[in-house]
């Protein structure tokens, strides 16, 4: 409830992967205080954060967020028109050579009450894969570097392809991501997913480098293809956001 805290909140859903200096710079209060407010948004996990070299980047956590939106404001917003009107996608295009990046420009992070060996299988198979993405596309190819990989629609065509760049089972998936939609050049980005042992649970974290600028809308595909997943995981329901209720 803090205006401080949703002013850091807005800043970071703007611009993510932002320092404390750079936060700072733009609020009228000392460095500390900014901190208690980081502090704070970092305990409820709204706000996670990834260290690079002496530097430390603010990263708004969409899965939270996603997960509130599916249990109060979702069957509020069923309407088709009213659905439309809240769509906030954007279209990815383009391919390039892959630059040397440092921070990743969209990070999220959340609890699955699963195994990484559950999780793992569930990135990589095709036939799971396809129960929870939000466009029904399945994962197939080979997972091992070097491997190229896609996302085929149920009704045919590419939604999205790349190579592996990294394979290490139940820990880490890297690999490039360059989109099959959208007109003129596409542009390849990289994202990786982290794997992490928790107990019962298993902390996936989802990073994304190199998105292009104008391409920010890859969070909200983000954001629905872990909630969704979380979803199928714990309780065999996937998320079914054309619709607005479980699949």
């Amino acid at each position: 409830a803090d205006p401080t805290r949703r002013d850091l909140l807005d800043r970071l859903r703007q611009r993510d992967g932002q320092t404390l200096t750079e936060l700072e710079s733009v609020l009228k209060m000392t460095r500390f205080g900014v901190m208690k407010h980081l502090d704070v948004l970092e305990a409820a996990n709204l706000v996670i954060t990834r260290k690079v070299g002496r530097f430390k980047y603010h990263y708004l956590n969409t899965a939270p967020v996603q997960e509130l939106v599916d249990r109060w404001i979702e069957p509020i917003t069923r309407q088709p028109l009213t659905r439309a009107l809240l769509d906030l996608k954007s279209t990815l295009e383009g391919e390039t050579d892959m630059p040397a990046a440092t921070k990743p420009d969209f990070m999220l992070e959340t609890f699955i009450r699963t195994t990484p060996q559950k999780l793992w299988e569930a990135l990589t198979s095709a036939e799971l894969s396809k129960q929870y993405h939000f466009a029904k596309a399945a994962f197939t190819g080979k997972v091992a570097t070097g491997e190229h990989y896609e996302f085929l629609r149920p009704e045919g065509g590419v939604m999205l392809s790349g190579t592996i760049l990294e394979a290490d089972p139940y820990n880490r998936l890297e690999m490039t991501f360059v989109p099959g939609w959208g007109d003129g050049e596409r542009k390849a980005s990289r994202n990786v997913y982290e794997l992490q042992p928790m107990g019962s649970l298993t902390k996936l974290t989802v990073l994304h480098f190199d998105i292009p600028p104008g391409y920010e809308g890859v969070a909200e595909g983000w954001a629905q293809i872990v909630a969704s997943l979380k979803s199928f995981l714990e309780t065999g329901q996937a998320l079914d956001f054309s619709q607005g209720v479980a699949a």
